[in-house]
């Protein structure tokens, strides 16, 4: 596959500690960066219906990150959720939510983290390809 990239290790320790304070409900947010190499995130309100099972961003989070790009500000390279459940690959609710932008889905099941990219007739649910994560420093997450 050799598609990579790199997160900066304070994100992966942010998402990680936000993720587990949130369950059982799904935690959710913004990533910030390059196609290539996450440098920041943001947490957003999940305001899903249920969701303990699905995450729906705060619309209100996800237009002012779009005003502030605009303008300007970090650029939106994905999206993170957290799979309480355990299972760090996207689901067939995850790839129904997607649209075939090429953006990093990251999903977080307890220490595990993975990366995604959406695209059309991906390898996972005709929508996403593995990316392989590695941690700003070297490290590989595996």
């Amino acid at each position: 596959m050799g598609m990579r990239c790199r997160i900066s290790r304070s994100v992966l320790i942010g998402i990680r500690r936000i993720s587990a304070d949130a369950a059982p409900h799904e935690a959710c947010g913004l990533l910030f960066g390059e196609p290539d190499a996450i440098t920041a995130f943001q947490a957003a309100e999940n305001v899903a219906q249920t969701p303990e099972t699905r995450f729906e961003l705060d619309p209100s989070a996800l237009f002012a990150a779009l005003r502030a790009e605009r303008a300007g500000g970090p650029r939106i390279v994905g999206y993170w959720h957290s799979h309480p459940s355990g299972d760090a690959r996207p689901s067939a609710t995850d790839a129904a939510m997607a649209a075939p932008d090429r953006k990093l889905w990251v999903i977080v099941a307890g220490k595990e983290v993975t990366c995604w990219r959406a695209v059309e007739g991906g390898v996972v649910h005709e929508r996403f390809d593995p990316i392989d994560l590695r941690e700003r420093f070297g490290a590989d997450l595996r």
